[in-house]
Formats: structure tokens, C-alpha cells, sequence
């Protein structure tokens, strides 16, 4: 059953309003993770076994080593995972 009430609703309008962000689709997956994983640890949100292997998917994705740039592959993945995210937070 999906969270309800206000601190739900703001935490997935956090989200996606990130997700949708102007800039490199890496740096908004990033910022958009911190703030899911804050609203999952204040209790806002519910965590769903398919919400954490898709965190943890777009873990991988995000992965560089230090000096490393991130590239198109990264980014089209990133992308792709928010959106399912996305979906899946209407579960969380």
C-alpha cells in the first residue's frame, strides 16, 4: 500500500521535479537519489523491494572512479532508471 497525506506527496513532487531538472541527467540522478533516500529515512515514503534494486541498479550506473567522467551510457541509464523510479514511487 502507497504512503499517503502531504510528506508523501512533496517527496515524489521532490523527485520528479529533479529527475526533470535542466543539466547533465547524471548530476540530476544524483541529487535526485539524496533527496529520495532522505524522504525514505524520515519515514515520508515506503521502501518496496523493486524501489531498492532500482536504487541500487542506478548505484551502478552512477559508479566512476575518482577523475572519472561519466558518459552517454551512463546518462541514457540514469535516465531510463529515474523514470522507473518514477512509476514505482506511486507504490512507495
Amino acid at each position: 500500500m502507497a504512503s499517503t497525506g502531504p510528506a508523501p506527496d512533496a517527496a515524489r513532487a521532490a523527485f520528479r521535479e529533479r529527475m526533470d531538472a535542466k543539466g547533465h541527467a547524471v548530476e540530476n540522478a544524483r541529487q535526485a537519489v539524496t533527496g529520495l533516500e532522505a524522504a525514505l529515512a524520515a519515514g515520508a515514503l515506503r521502501r518496496t523491494p523493486l524501489l531498492d534494486q532500482m536504487l541500487a541498479d542506478l548505484a551502478v550506473a552512477l559508479e566512476q572512479d575518482d577523475g572519472q567522467k561519466l558518459g552517454g551510457k551512463s546518462a541514457e541509464a540514469a535516465r531510463f532508471i529515474l523514470r522507473a523510479i518514477s512509476r514505482e514511487l506511486d507504490n512507495a
